[in-house]
């Protein structure tokens, strides 16, 4: 499946560009699922549809949204119910437990009381995306579009499933799982039972869902779309994202420039706006292109409602606009004003995803051994839009810990790395380059 995720900074029209871009893929004769976690009724109001509906199943098999709704042909959207998916997932969770449970004198919770708790609807949005996935054939999606939270969340969210087996090979290495057979044993020896075998068969399943939603997010037919309106903060936001996405190996397909004013103004207020969106768009080129594609949205002069004008339309021109205030309201040829295209006016200029394979990436991150010229093996890590006052490097054994900003990764070195000491590093035209010299102690002697 062809996996879409929509971010960007915060308050720059995610969730509008999330809509256009699954109408842009259905139109392409693609079955598109747009999923969103907003629950403020925008992505609603964007397609015009209705409030949504719980999916009527039992709490074990009910999927993490709700009922699918058609606003256009091969077109569905739904919205992450966290709540109702929490409900479920700690009531299961309950009945496999309910042996320690008991052990404990706990009192299980009912359904009723349950919420959601913070944090939750991560887990919620990450279980959709592997959900979104296992549809039977001929009857999923061929386009999975999902309106992500802001940048620093959704690159948080990427990396959720990493760390979270990291926690659980620490705090339950798989050699230590094998004498589980002797549990019964040590029970009669201590006269208190011990742990319930569900308990370690809940830490396995687990494990399998987050090696399977990793590889989703590993995929090569996962990739990122980057919503910015240009200014220079939010470029300074975009440089953070873009590095905190690089770091956790995501790929990002386009950056989109939205809302953007028309130029040619004679209004002076506006002219000063203008000018100043058109200095950070030529900034996002410089940063972006030609490697990653820039596309432009202008200002509809008003949000986005409904679907619009079905007819398709062409992308936004690069060329400077006509200055006219009712920006999205072209004139007809007899000179009558037509309706404001909704999302049909954007879906064209953001454009449907291209194929990709759905395999797993090839590891960004290479080794390039240099130990014939200078006595080093290079560590090469992509990682554009990063700083050196945001970047630090630990060793820690056989990892190495890579801070970039607020966001944090921990590395496992490579085989021959690890036979290594680390002799210096540098950031230079995105690349973070680690220098490792042979430890003579643990390096292959030559014969």
């Amino acid at each position: 499946m062809r996996t879409v995720l929509v971010t960007g900074t915060g308050g720059a029209g995610r969730t509008t560009v999330a809509a256009a871009t699954a109408l842009a893929a259905a139109r392409e004769g693609q079955r598109t699922l747009l999923l969103t976690a907003d629950s403020d009724g925008t992505p609603e109001a964007l397609l015009g549809i209705g409030t949504p509906r719980s999916v009527p199943r039992r709490s074990a098999d009910r999927l993490p949204w709700s009922v699918p709704v058609e606003p256009a042909p091969g077109l569905w959207a739904a919205r992450v119910v966290t709540d109702e998916w929490f409900r479920g997932e700690l009531t299961a969770l309950q009945d496999r437990g309910h042996g320690l449970l008991d052990l404990l004198g706990a009192t299980p919770l009912d359904g009723e009381e349950l919420t959601a708790l913070p944090g939750v609807e991560a887990i919620a949005l990450l279980r959709a995306l592997r959900a979104a996935q296992t549809a039977p054939p001929g009857t999923g999606w061929d386009v999975l579009v999902v309106d992500m939270p802001p940048a620093p969340d959704t690159v948080a969210l990427l990396a959720l499933p990493e760390q979270l087996r990291r926690y659980l090979r620490r705090l339950l290495p798989a050699e230590r799982q094998a004498a589980r057979a002797l549990r019964p044993m040590l029970a009669q020896l201590a006269g208190v039972p011990m742990p319930a075998q569900k308990l370690y068969e809940t830490a396995e399943r687990w494990e399998r869902e987050l090696v399977a939603v990793q590889g989703v997010i590993e995929s090569e037919a996962t990739t990122v779309r980057l919503v910015v309106e240009p200014g220079p903060l939010a470029d300074r936001a975009l440089r953070t994202a873009r590095a905190g996405l690089a770091l956790h190996g995501c790929r990002v397909e386009a950056v989109i420039a939205n809302r953007l004013l028309p130029t040619g103004t004679s209004d002076p207020w506006l002219a000063a706006l203008s000018g100043q969106q058109q200095d950070a768009l030529k900034e996002l080129y410089e940063q972006w292109a030609p490697a990653v594609p820039v596309r432009e949205l202008p200002h509809l002069g008003r949000d986005p409602h409904g679907l619009g004008d079905p007819r398709p339309a062409e992308p936004h021109s690069s060329e400077p606009h006509s200055g006219d205030p009712h920006l999205g309201e072209p004139h007809s040829g007899d000179g009558a004003r037509r309706a404001p295209a909704g999302l049909a006016g954007l879906a064209g200029a953001v454009g449907a995803p291209g194929l990709r394979p759905d395999r797993p990436a090839p590891d960004p991150w290479t080794v390039e051994d240099r130990l014939a010229e200078d006595g080093v093996l290079l560590w090469r890590l992509p990682l554009p839009g990063a700083d050196r006052d945001g970047l630090s490097l630990v060793r820690r054994g056989d990892e190495l810990i890579v801070t970039v900003a607020p966001f944090h990764r921990v590395l496992p070195l490579p085989s021959a790395l690890r036979r290594c000491t680390v002799s210096g590093a540098g950031l230079r035209d995105g690349w973070l380059q680690v220098r490792f010299t042979p430890d003579p102690d643990l390096w292959p002697k030559r014969l």
